[in-house]
């Protein structure tokens, strides 16, 4: 056992004024010590004498009990008790000593830090004082102090001032000199100085600073333009430029060849030094702007020597195509447009063997063809901006213009390769107005289309009936026609500069596609009573071709990207539910998924109508047959060779005659399903109307085996490998019927004795039996007469 002051230490903190943890860990120390606690009185004063005597007899029952040789025990008892008082004496002395020592030593550091604490308290109000009389001392100096910074600021702004005027005036002056000397390029470096101090000055407010620098930048480049601008003309004229011709009519040249390395030195000096001019000609020019609503990309001015170089081209479109010129006729936008389609394809070969050189010495990244394209395409876009309004309500004279300059579009974009970032004719087509326009033309003229596509004669003919490997699908003239105009239709729109633009086209090619399938519905319910003819069949054969050419669609990648699209503005409008939205961004979905549903939903109710009246007609044919005197046929043995049931004749020549009808007018896809629909109702037919109707001898059932596996079966076996596979219940149902006596015996024992257990499925699995259920193979095998008699 420890010492006494080791189990009664007291905890760190001075501050516990009780001992009662104290007491309890030597409590939990040993149970035998609370006793002489209650053996000499020293209790708390919560503890009644009715507890201790308790106390005291549990403690004596359980140390001593009735056993009577346990008072032996009692000494023992006596003496650990009398220690474990002891002890507890002593950590009580113990702790009462120590206690008032640690409440005095708290005291003293209570009223050292009281002492501190005011010592502090002085100190900072004497500071206070000390700061405060050196603020009201000081506050004359700093109003001095600050009077005289603002002075110094005023004056180092006016100085600023003073050194901008100073550093103009002196660039100024050095251009003056520059000229005054006809050094050119140093007069021209020097004004891309101004005109970076001009840009500098922007965010200034200094208005009189700034209209002084902007006058001086435009009095010095209006001087410099004008010399170089008559200058490089005049070696343009010399190169006798525009070239007006195809370049390989034209001698681009001199009439002196000896001097054309000067006269293309003299061109580039020129050009580099007109380059130079480029800063302060935009802040000088504006340019010119088509109004906002046609939405055009932001985009820099044109370069300052290609606009000289497009001033004559310039000249000659405003006066053979504006005024009361005969070449400015409103039905005639194509002159226009192969106007400046000649121009750039005439100029392109100089402006890259002469000009773009220059542009790639001087490390510019701009093409000079693309420049000169960008400036003559701005011509065309300001023509049609005046033209449009005034042809907008002529649905012949806007569709003819629409189609010109979808035409100029593709010319001016595929074989000159102008990018489809710059500024063109499809952002004046976007306009709203003129977009809703063309959107109404287009719905006009398609539907009119789709009107005479029908009414004519070749409308349900395939155009390549007479070449096979062409016509696997069978495509009457009049669907091929119609997917041709909506692939027409998408390549009009899809250079369309916005995607809202876009989606808007594709949502009239689906209301065409629906209108279309409409026409079709209505077409082939005129055809019902003739469910098998010509036309029916080519107007399944061509609601199959449109839903297979608009799945092949939506795999494409530019529908791909109008998915995308889509799938943004639905989600921004929220007319999707998160499951569409879901699926159009996981692309299990696609823009044309309704379409092709409704479709696939129509080809589905001809070919089921089909599939309907020749199961009809193979039925009637089939009355015969059904009536057959199975029971009572002669067996295989007794025939020497086995034929086919006569009254199955007739079932099996309608079959066959209308297999070869509807391969010759249906395609394959759709012949394919056909079939096979008609093989599923077949089978039921046969296996529940003959088969279960009646009861089969062994000849019986060796007959209807030799009807089917011989007959049957291979009228299809030009379609498909194993046709059985596809009459599984007239193939079991033969199997069941034909066993021999002891393997029948024994099959129906095994399901008698095992009855939906795993036994009985395998005999069946091994017969080739797999998809009759033992409750039907019971049945048929009731079926047979042919059974031994017993003596049951």
């Amino acid at each position: 056992m420890p010492p006494a002051g080791e189990i009664g230490e007291p905890p760190a903190s001075p501050c516990c004024p009780e001992s009662g943890d104290q007491r309890k860990s030597v409590e939990e120390k040993s149970t035998i010590n609370v006793a002489p606690l209650v053996g000499s009185g020293q209790v708390t004063e919560s503890t009644d004498d009715d507890d201790l005597s308790a106390y005291v007899s549990a403690f004596l029952e359980k140390e001593v009990g009735n056993d009577l040789k346990s008072l032996k025990k009692l000494d023992e008892l006596i003496e650990q008790m009398t220690e474990g008082k002891m002890q507890l004496e002593q950590q009580v002395l113990t702790i009462s000593s120590e206690i008032p020592k640690r409440i005095q030593s708290a005291l003293k550091n209570a009223e050292q830090s009281k002492q501190s604490l005011n010592q502090l308290l002085e100190q900072e109000s004497h500071l206070f004082s000390s700061i405060n009389s050196h603020l009201l001392t000081s506050q004359p100096w700093m109003d001095d102090l600050g009077t005289m910074i603002n002075q110094i600021e005023e004056i180092e702004r006016h100085l600023a001032y003073l050194k901008w005027i100073s550093q103009i005036e002196e660039l100024s002056d050095n251009i003056q000199q520059y000229l005054m000397t006809n050094n050119v390029p140093e007069a021209a470096s020097t004004l891309v100085s101004m005109a970076e101090l001009d840009i500098k000055l922007q965010e200034s407010s200094c208005t009189h600073l700034l209209g002084f620098t902007r006058a001086t930048v435009k009095f010095w480049h209006k001087i410099l333009k004008d010399k170089l601008t008559s200058d490089f003309e005049e070696i343009l004229a010399q190169l006798h430029w525009p070239i007006i011709g195809p370049p390989q009519a034209q001698t681009v040249g001199l009439s002196r060849p000896a001097s054309a390395p000067e006269i293309y030195t003299n061109l580039e000096t020129l050009f580099c030094q007109l380059l130079k001019l480029q800063t302060s000609d935009e802040l000088l020019t504006e340019s010119k702007q088509l109004p906002d609503k046609y939405s055009l990309p932001a985009s820099s001015s044109v370069i300052l020597p290609i606009q000289i170089m497009l001033t004559p081209l310039q000249k000659r479109f405003r006066y053979h195509f504006r005024g009361n010129r005969q070449t400015n006729v409103i039905s005639k936008p194509e002159w226009y447009l192969a106007q400046v389609l000649m121009w750039i394809a005439n100029h392109s070969q100089f402006l890259d063997e002469k000009i773009q050189p220059i542009l790639d010495r001087v490390g510019s990244a701009v093409s000079a063809r693309l420049e000169f394209s960008r400036g003559l395409v701005m011509l065309v876009l300001e023509k049609l901006g005046a033209d449009i309004p005034c042809l907008l309500y002529d649905d012949n004279l806007f569709c003819h213009l629409v189609d010109e300059v979808l035409l100029f579009e593709r010319e001016l974009h595929g074989v000159h390769g102008y990018p489809g970032t710059f500024a063109n004719c499809m952002h004046i087509l976007s306009e709203e107005t003129c977009f809703q326009r063309w959107l109404t033309v287009e719905r006009k003229f398609a539907l009119q289309k789709m009107d005479s596509m029908l009414s004519s004669e070749a409308a349900w003919v395939s155009q390549y009936k007479d070449i096979t490997d062409v016509d696997e699908m069978k495509v009457p003239d009049c669907a091929e026609t119609f997917m041709t105009l909506l692939l027409v239709i998408t390549d009009r729109y899809k250079n369309l500069p916005t995607a809202s633009r876009k989606l808007q086209f594709l949502e009239l090619q689906k209301d065409l596609v629906d209108d279309f399938r409409i026409r079709l519905t209505q077409v082939m319910k005129e055809e019902t009573r003739a469910s098998l003819g010509f036309r029916y069949c080519a107007i399944l054969n061509a609601v199959n071709y449109i839903s297979t050419v608009l799945a092949d669609w939506a795999d494409n990648v530019f529908f791909l990207q109008l998915q995308q699209a889509a799938l943004e503005v639905f989600a921004e409008n929220n007319t999707l539910s998160k499951l569409q939205l879901g699926q159009l961004a996981s692309m299990e979905s696609s823009v044309f998924d309704d379409m092709i549903n409704l479709l696939e939903r129509l080809k589905h109710d001809m070919l089921t109508r089909q599939v309907d009246h020749v199961f009809r007609e193979v039925k009637d044919a089939a009355k015969l047959y059904k009536k057959e005197r199975w029971l009572s046929l002669p067996s295989q043995a007794e025939q020497a060779v086995m034929s086919l049931s006569s009254s199955a004749c007739p079932l099996l020549l309608t079959l066959r005659d209308r297999l070869l009808q509807l391969e010759q007018q249906l395609c394959f896809s759709l012949f394919k399903i056909f079939w096979q629909m008609l093989v599923e109702k077949l089978d039921i037919y046969i296996y529940q109307e003959i088969i279960l109707a009646n009861h089969f001898n062994e000849g019986g059932a060796a007959q209807l085996q030799f009807d089917m596996t011989r007959n049957l079966f291979p009228l299809f076996s030009h379609y498909c490998k194993r046709p059985e596979n596809y009459f599984k219940h007239v193939k079991e149902a033969c199997i069941v019927l034909n066993l021999n006596i002891g393997s029948a015996l024994l099959l129906r024992d095994v399901l008698q004795s095992a009855s939906g257990q795993p036994p009985a499925t395998a005999a069946l699995n091994e017969l080739g039996i797999y998809k009759l259920a033992q409750q039907d193979v019971e049945i048929l095998l009731n079926l047979r007469t042919n059974w031994p008699n017993t003596g049951k």
